[in-house]
Parts: C-alpha cells; sequence; structure tokens
C-alpha cells in the first residue's frame, strides 16, 4: 500500500472511531429506563433470604446492575427480581461482595453509611410522594416517605414505615471477618399492598399496570481499624472517600431522588408458570422525559435563557419528533411559578410538569 493510502486510511478510521465516540455520548445522555416485568407467584414466599421456591427459580433476573451514571461497569455483581400476589410485592437481591461487612443496627438510622441495598418506589409516576427503603447485612432498616425531592424541598418522613414487611439476609461466606473472603450476601424482602392506598384507604393492586421503581447500592472502600471494618478516608483530608453508587436503572447523575429517571416494572397478572408477558413503555412516557429535560434546566435558569420563545404571545420551546408526531412544549409564567406542558399527539391529553415538579396527565 502506497504511503498516501495508508495516511487517508489512518486519517478514515480516526474519524469513524470519533464518530462512534461522540454516538455512544449521545446515546448514554438519551438512555432509556431500563424496564421489568414481574410475575405471580405460584407458591408461597418465605422470607429468609435464600430464594428457594419454585416462583424464584422461575422468575426472570434483571439487568445486571451498572454504575448510576451509566458508564462504569461495578466492581461487584448485583441482580434482583420481583414477584407479586394479592398480599405483597416481593423482592429477591444477589449481592457480590468480597468482604461482607455491617455496623448500623438502629431501626431508622442512615443505613448508607455502611454498604447497603435501596429501594425507591413512585406508584403514579408524578415524581412526588414516593418511598424509599434501605438495609443493611445486619438486616437493619431504613424505610421513609418523601413528599417531593430534595430539589422541591418536600417532607421527608424518616419514623415512617411499610406496616407488615418481612426482611432476611442470608450470607454467604461470614459477616464482620476480615481474615476470609466471602462470596456475597442476599435479601429477600415482602412489602404488603397496602403501604400505598388509593382515597377511602383501599388497597391498589396495580395488576397488569406499572410502577416507576429503581433499586440501588451504596459500596464503600473500607479500612480495618483493630480489625474492624470501616468506611476508608482520605489520608490527606481525613474524610471519607466517596461511595460507589451502583443502580438498577441508570440516573445519568448522581442523585437518585429525581425520580422521572427511574425504571419501569410491570405488574403482570400472568403467572411465573406462563412468565411469557411483555410490556412497551407508553409514547407518552417518552414526552415526559422530555418535559423533564426542560424542567431540570427551568430550575437552574442560567441553563434555560435562550431555550424559550416568544410565539403568539406563548412561550414556546424545541420541538421534538416522537414516533412521527411532532410536540411542542409550552412555558406559563405565573405569580405563583410556572407550568411546563404540552398536548399528547397519542391521546389528546394535556401532559403537565408545575413550579414543584410534579407530573399530571389531564384529559381534555
Amino acid at each position: 500500500m502506497k504511503p498516501n493510502s495508508m495516511e487517508k486510511n489512518k486519517k478514515l478510521i480516526s474519524l469513524i472511531l470519533f464518530l462512534l465516540y461522540i454516538g455512544c455520548i449521545i446515546l448514554c445522555a438519551q438512555e432509556t429506563p431500563r424496564k421489568y416485568i414481574a410475575y405471580q407467584a405460584v407458591d408461597s414466599i418465605s422470607i429468609d433470604g435464600k430464594a428457594e421456591e419454585i416462583s424464584w427459580e422461575k422468575a426472570p433476573w434483571s439487568d445486571v446492575f451498572i454504575d448510576i451514571e451509566g458508564e462504569k461497569k461495578p466492581l461487584y455483581g448485583t441482580r434482583m427480581k420481583m414477584l407479586w400476589d394479592q398480599t405483597n410485592i416481593y423482592f429477591y437481591v444477589e449481592l457480590e461482595e468480597p468482604h461482607v461487612w455491617a455496623d448500623l443496627k438502629k431501626r431508622d438510622t442512615i443505613i448508607f453509611y455502611n454498604n447497603d441495598f435501596e429501594i425507591f418506589i413512585d406508584p403514579d409516576g408524578d415524581t412526588h410522594d414516593y418511598y424509599e427503603y434501605e438495609m443493611n447485612a445486619l438486616n437493619t432498616i431504613w424505610d421513609l416517605y418523601l413528599s417531593k425531592p430534595y430539589r422541591n424541598q418536600g417532607k421527608v418522613l424518616g419514623g415512617w414505615d411499610f406496616k407488615g414487611l418481612k426482611s432476611a439476609v442470608h450470607i454467604d461466606g461470614t459477616l464482620n471477618d476480615p481474615s476470609d473472603k466471602d462470596q456475597g450476601w442476599s435479601i429477600e424482602i415482602a412489602i404488603p399492598w397496602s403501604f400505598h392506598t388509593a382515597p377511602g384507604g383501599k388497597t391498589v393492586v396495580p395488576e397488569n399496570q406499572f410502577w416507576r421503581v429503581n433499586f440501588s447500592r451504596v459500596n464503600w472502600n473500607f479500612d480495618l481499624d483493630d480489625g474492624k471494618y470501616a468506611r476508608k478516608k482520605d489520608p490527606e483530608t481525613g474524610s471519607f472517600l466517596h461511595e460507589y453508587n451502583w443502580v438498577w436503572s441508570p440516573q445519568q447523575v448522581i442523585n437518585m431522588h429525581e425520580p422521572e429517571r427511574w425504571g419501569y416494572v410491570f405488574f403482570s397478572t400472568k403467572t411465573v408458570d406462563d412468565a411469557t408477558e411483555t410490556f412497551e413503555i407508553p409514547k407518552d412516557e417518552h414526552i415526559k422525559w422530555y418535559l423533564y429535560e426542560l424542567y431540570r434546566d427551568l430550575i437552574e435558569e442560567e441553563k434555560s435563557k435562550k431555550t424559550w420563545k416568544s410565539v403568539d404571545g406563548q412561550l414556546h420551546g424545541p420541538s421534538k419528533t416522537f414516533f412521527g408526531k411532532s410536540v411542542t412544549p409550552v412555558l406559563e409564567k405565573h405569580s405563583f411559578g410556572f407550568n411546563l406542558s404540552t398536548k399528547n399527539p397519542f391521546t389528546d391529553s394535556i401532559l403537565v410538569i408545575d413550579k414543584d415538579g410534579k407530573f399530571e396527565n389531564l384529559k381534555e
């Protein structure tokens, strides 16, 4: 091959690699939340942390967890399964871990100061009135209710409890023993449906419906202090090193409290004996993600100054096409804040996010 031809080929290869790199960045930034189908159990579930029932054997595994920002592969693997019956939602989780340790024993303390596992649930997907659950390898629990995400200065009820909750941990190795290496730990949880009720107090079982859900695993580097595990500190500053955050559905940011980014769990009325359900995220959810992109910029005003243009007396944002339908967001400012809205071209409803970030799907 002639030198000139070789040089041209090198430049072409470099260009292709650069375009692939840019494409990867774009895809990562727009990554679709993950989804999971939870089937009905066919036998009674005993909460012992081992998942030895037939239903667990047949239940599908989730995708392996990924870094919270969606790009880096975690040091250790994590995956989960879900089931349900008319009484409870069930969770089973396996966490690879060569050093299983925990020292927090008081309920409703800040569990993520240990290695922990966390569940986030927003039943109606409006990003308000959602639930958080944390537990460590000692089966110490912190469950709480949040009226709004932290960005919206809502109330956090740390003393709130999932009534009737059952949980168990199984250690594949030895807990708090630095002299050996462990395989990991597994978690089993049953949460009664009664934690979420409709007006009038009726228990809601979301048959053939989806909830917005995510899972997070917090993992710390450690030191040994007199033979005991402790979070590792920076030797120069004395501050704790940052934790790892590994999640089921990537958040794209280091913040679990942006519920609009969580995954989708569909509760199929089929049993695990007939695990043939299909579930596609509804089209209007794609529009909702776009509205929340604009919303996050609106609450950081410097980012959105050039986004909105006056058209016939209304503030219009950039139009975007979804499944062949064009959508134009409208910003309405008023004395109490603003509303961000657009018409849903698939149902003719109006999709609205208010200044507090609460989502509504309004029928015309």
